[in-house]
């Protein structure tokens, strides 16, 4: 009885110390009239406005919580939002994304004259500067050669003479125009401004800074726009800063005079900006449209690390120094530049259920201060040398990104312009999750993580496919993990990481787990781990495409991955990487390049036959695989679950939802793609005569009379040797070469390329001796294996 009379007591205080937070609600509508008090009856008619009563009211009374209804309407900004503490708790919602449209462009009125029988032209105010012209709400074609093409692949539209001599000769003046390439190596683009002609007629130019790997601009993926003389099209438009002239040759369907014409004005809508001593807290932005504002590709850049990207640290909505913020049910769109940043210190950041689509630069980016990052580098050939470094695990300070989360929102075709761009970009951050989001039709990564700080990332659930449309050698998920331990010198980095074995998890000191999700990826690898990455687990994972790559990292765990058409790509793995692969299903063997050790476990997987399998064995791996069709249930259907009946359950393999990758969201699901379905290649016809690498030349059995016939053989038996790598062990020397059938090694008899990979697996010696047929002449050779 006692415990209970306390129990109600203590309940009693609770709720008597309980204070009433007061809500005051504030309206802003398009139809707003006189006397605006920002009531629901009398409401303001800018959304500044309603900021503004909501800073005075804060100002009086902290503790209050205040709502901006947005109500139907389209509210063209005259200068971007800035949130500060002082507005902590404030949310600011749409009555719905449909209907409530904020933008960074601005009407005009314009008087339009005939320039020619195609082009018109309107003097607009000298004030304006703008990038973007929109018509009756589309965006409309800065004039530009070669003219814009969808189907064009690079640019949207290429040529090599972009920037000939000749071609600049042709501009009355040059000045002003931009021009746009691609990275050699096709690892994103650059952007530039024409700042002159030189005396050899070459274009002069500024910029080029957008990429962190430098490089000649491409030779051949090239475009240039803002060119009076290259408006030859309908679309296409000119603004002449110098007269304030604005010309448009308008599509058939336009009627000039009846139509609305917006400009845009703003590169930035929404700031969010605290610190971390005095965050911003508890902001809410949603149910609103975020429309055109100006392209940002020719801002500052700064370097995120040692990867590949360079960035301008800002975006349409832009947070730094936050807790508990979110962005919901909103769409985004037209926008010229990054969609949304998280910079430096964010906790708790909520990027939930929202549209993102035609946009400049990346959608959804997480990146943190270099001062949190200790012994930094900044560019791929840079190393702070270990005598300098400082040694203490994890980050610096607290100027980063963490706990945030990107779940069930739909990105597409985001990277218009800017190429080194990703659905989702992390760098120098911790304990980010994304999950749920469909992210497809993109030039690079669909979801980039740019270094291994510090890791504790969790990707799941995610549809990510018709990546790397526009560059190469990447991934529809792509890292790099350039972190201290790592040296452009791999044989410095080898030597490092064997003194200092756990030197890989200074920095990554977080597992990043990457499961349940869906890649595909026709122009790269399904995942890319690229140069160091290192500390991830990646399991139950369908890659429709193009496999699992691991490069130059360590500890990686790959287990229970669905590998269709493909397998797995381990290349310049060290002999310490602790790398783990099992319990996956694979197509093909491994696609092995430069190793010095196979890792720490790589075992009971399923392969499409037992040449690939016999492949692993050879390095005394893959002991308790097993080979055959897996049996996949429906992959007409994409379930790629295998039959109660699967070799594949042998061999440990356990089934993993096939209907949850992507948007969850109702409306978005409606609106979202899916990955193309991949037609499977049967394992008999793999069987029948597999190409394979062995050690890193292609191979294949002999199973023809014509090839018999061709390579001069007794029988169809031997082993043909396809392609050979230059570096090869097996190559070196008086190796092999190509075209060589390989008929006896090890005093014995060749017939497939099963028992050449027998031999192998028995051969303890790092030599192997051989009897090949070479130009129709019986040769004997002794080659190296290691």
């Amino acid at each position: 009885m006692k415990k209970i009379i306390f129990f109600i007591i203590i309940i009693t205080l609770v709720f008597s110390c309980r204070t009433t937070v007061k809500t005051i609600e504030l309206f802003v509508s398009q139809n707003a009239v006189s006397n605006q008090l920002g009531t629901k009856k009398f409401p303001f008619a800018t959304i500044e406005s309603a900021i503004a009563k909501a800073r005075e009211i804060k100002q009086n009374e902290s503790d209050v919580s205040i709502v901006v209804h947005v109500l139907k309407g389209e509210y063209n900004l005259s200068k971007s939002i800035t949130i500060t503490p002082l507005l902590n708790g404030l949310i600011f919602k749409g009555s719905s994304a449909s209907e409530v449209i904020v933008k960074g462009s601005i009407p005009l009125s314009l008087k339009w004259e005939a320039y020619n029988a195609n082009i018109f032209v309107a003097e607009v105010s000298k004030d304006l500067d703008f990038d973007m012209v929109l018509v009756n709400g589309e965006p409309q074609i800065l004039a530009r050669y070669p003219n814009y093409n969808e189907e064009g692949h690079y640019w949207q539209g290429y040529a090599s003479d972009a920037i000939s001599k000749e071609r600049v000769a042709s501009w009355k003046k040059p000045e002003g125009a931009y021009f746009h390439a691609m990275h050699n190596g096709r690892w994103g683009g650059f952007h530039f401004e024409i700042t002159g002609v030189d005396n050899e007629g070459n274009a002069v130019l500024t910029g080029g800074h957008q990429n962190n790997r430098g490089s000649e601009p491409h030779e051949e993926f090239r475009m240039v726009e803002n060119v009076f003389e290259e408006l030859d099209s309908p679309g296409e438009w000119f603004l002449n800063k110098e007269t304030n002239k604005l010309y448009y040759w308008p599509t058939n369907h336009i009627v000039l005079n009846d139509s609305k014409i917006e400009v845009s004005a703003l590169k930035d809508l929404i700031q969010v900006k605290g610190t971390l001593e005095s965050p911003v807290k508890n902001i809410t932005i949603s149910n609103i449209t975020f429309k055109n504002t100006k392209r940002t590709f020719m801002e500052e850049f700064e370097p995120l690390l040692r990867s590949d990207w360079t960035i301008y640290r800002g975006s349409v909505l832009f947070f730094e120094g936050t807790e508990n913020c979110k962005v919901e049910n909103s769409e985004f769109t037209n926008l010229g530049g990054n969609v949304i940043l998280a910079s430096k210190y964010n906790k708790g950041l909520s990027i939930i259920r929202n549209h993102i689509y035609n946009c400049g630069g990346s959608a959804v980016s997480f990146i943190g201060d270099p001062s949190a990052v200790r012994s930094p580098s900044f560019n791929y050939r840079e190393f702070v040398p270990l005598s300098e470094m400082d040694t203490v695990s994890g980050p610096k300070n607290e100027l980063y990104p963490r706990k945030c989360i990107v779940d069930d929102n739909l990105i597409y075709r985001i990277g218009r312009i800017e190429k080194q761009t990703a659905g989702v970009q992390i760098a120098m951050a911790m304990d980010i999750t994304v999950s749920n989001n469909s992210i497809y039709d993109v030039p690079r990564a669909g979801i980039n993580i740019g270094d291994g700080t510090w890791g504790g990332h969790i990707l799941e659930f995610n549809d990510v496919f018709n990546t790397v449309l526009e560059t190469s050698d990447h991934g529809s998920f792509n890292s790099w993990g350039r972190d201290r331990f790592w040296h452009p010198n791999r044989s410095k980095m080898d030597s490092l990481t064997t003194v200092l074995p756990n030197m890989p998890k200074w920095d990554a000191i977080k597992t990043t787990i990457i499961r349940n999700n869906r890649f595909r990826c026709d122009h790269g690898w399904d995942i890319d781990l690229d140069d160091g990455s290192s500390n991830y687990h990646i399991y139950n994972n369908l890659l429709l495409n193009s496999g699992l790559k691991l490069r130059e990292g360590f500890y990686r765990v790959a287990e229970n991955n669905i590998m269709v058409n493909n397998s797995l790509h381990p290349h310049v793995w060290f002999e310490k990487s602790e790398d783990v692969f099992k319990h996956n299903i694979v197509a093909d063997a491994y696609q092995d390049v430069g190793l010095l050790g196979w890792g720490k476990e790589l075992d009971s997987n399923l392969f499409p036959n037992e040449a690939s399998m016999l492949k692993s064995q050879i390095y005394e791996r893959d002991i308790n695989s097993s080979f055959g069709d897996p049996l996949f249930k429906d992959p007409a259907s994409l379930d790629f679950s295998v039959s109660e009946n699967s070799p594949a359950l042998k061999i440990g393999f356990k089934n993993f939802p096939m209907n949850k990758f992507g948007v969850q969201k109702e409306s978005l699901k409606a609106l979202a793609k899916t990955p193309e379905i991949p037609v499977l290649v049967d394992p008999s016809e793999k069987e029948s005569a597999p190409i394979v690498a062995w050690l890193r030349n292609n191979i294949k059995s002999v199973k023809s009379e014509q090839e018999q016939s061709a390579y001069g053989l007794k029988s169809p038996e031997g082993v043909i040797v396809l392609s050979v790598w230059k570096h090869s062990p097996a190559v070196k020397g008086n190796g092999i070469k190509e075209g060589d059938v390989i008929i006896e090694a090890d005093g014995k008899k060749i017939k497939t390329v099963i028992e050449f990979f027998q031999i192998n697996a028995k051969n303890k010696s790092d030599e192997l001796n051989l009897v090949i047929m070479r130009n129709q002449s019986e040769i004997e050779i002794t080659i190296r294996t290691k």
